[in-house]
């Protein structure tokens, strides 16, 4: 495995690290007209249970 020569400046550490950012996550509301409430795209809602209008498991 490669083996870095010289050792990495902090300067140079802490600039590369700064891109480690944790990027806030997707949500969008819920089409159901009664709930609205904030769920990931492409899942079921947590909410009322259902997806792309249709009832697809029990509301929890």
């Amino acid at each position: 495995m490669a083996v870095p020569k010289r050792r990495m400046s902090r300067s140079n550490t802490r600039s590369r690290r700064a891109q480690w950012k944790a990027a806030a996550p997707t949500l969008v509301n819920c089409e159901n007209r009664a709930c609205r409430a904030k769920k990931p795209p492409h899942t079921a809602c947590p909410t009322c249970g259902t997806y792309s209008g249709r009832q697809v498991v029990s509301p929890a």
